[in-house]
């Protein structure tokens, strides 16, 4: 059988990671502090502990949240750290930031934690093109983590993949 179509990506060692697969469910939320200001630019301690104190923090069962505020105020540490104390038994991961960084946070996360000792000397592909929403920088963490045991890294699809790493 001369003419057998033999697929060789299926028959090779390599390796294909889809930053994807790792995408943890979750709402994604942004809290905004400027609309607990005075004037949306003071932070007044009183007032900002009593509301605080009064908010339904449970709202953000299960929910990733990004504390930022959308004003030119000067925010202080505390204040971030107070409304984390709160968040804490509800949220599962809070940042301060956007939601970009928070993207990038979870994701931070799980590439640390990714067990990567079977991909020593192997020929990896990091698939891109995500429907999810995975960080640029997640695509950067993983090759870096990779890089030590891989024996190539590329980048896309097995049919048309761009080589990035190629162990000497």
């Amino acid at each position: 059988m001369k003419d057998e179509i033999i697929n060789r990506v299926a028959s090779s060692k390599l390796v294909t990671i889809d930053l994807e697969d790792f995408y943890p469910d979750g709402k994604r939320v942004l809290f905004d502090i400027k609309d607990w200001l005075f004037e949306g630019f003071v932070l007044r301690e009183k007032d900002f502990r009593n509301q605080v104190a009064e908010f339904d923090w449970s709202q953000y069962q299960n929910n990733f949240v990004a504390l930022t505020c959308s004003t030119d105020a000067i925010i202080p540490g505390w204040a971030y750290m107070l409304l984390s104390i709160q968040l804490e038994p509800y949220a599962k991961k809070i940042v301060i930031g956007t939601l970009d960084n928070l993207e990038t946070s979870i994701y931070q996360d799980i590439i640390n934690d990714l067990e990567i000792s079977d991909f020593k000397d192997k020929p990896i592909i990091i698939k891109g093109c995500s429907k999810k929403p995975v960080p640029q920088n997640a695509y950067i963490m993983l090759s870096n983590k990779l890089k030590p045991l891989a024996k190539s890294i590329m980048y896309g699809e097995a049919c048309s993949s761009v080589p990035l790493f190629k162990k000497k």
